[in-house]
């Protein structure tokens, strides 16, 4: 069973910044793309950023200009860069990780993010 460990949440002023670490049981290259979801207390888990085997990088709306996936073959890490924190971006951040053939889609536990004053 893959598993996908997440670190990196805390809290943070607003302003500030965290890099997100998700570090997957099998080779980054064996997924089709990679990626970060989040969930805030009473809203639908959603799309934060998304990277592919190819490097082709999908952000949402609110994360264009603040955060940047990337990935780090030798340490089989992927990142999420996450600069000038507002309060809303406070959830839990979910590291994903997506395989087209057989269809697979593979979760870790979640990592809290908390930005506030």
């Amino acid at each position: 069973q893959v598993q996908l460990a997440e670190s990196g949440g805390w809290l943070v002023q607003p302003g500030g910044s965290l890099r997100l670490s998700c570090a997957p049981s099998e080779t980054i290259f064996s997924f089709n793309a990679m990626g970060w979801y989040r969930q805030a207390l009473g809203k639908e888990r959603e799309l934060v950023a998304r990277i592919s085997r190819e490097d082709t990088t999908q952000y949402a709306d609110s994360a264009k200009g603040r955060f940047t996936i990337s990935r780090d073959y030798a340490k089989n890490t992927v990142y999420l860069q996450m600069n000038s924190l507002k309060p809303e971006d406070t959830a839990v951040y979910y590291c994903n990780g997506f395989r087209a053939g057989p269809f697979s889609d593979y979760w870790g536990q979640g990592t809290q993010v908390t930005v506030s004053s």
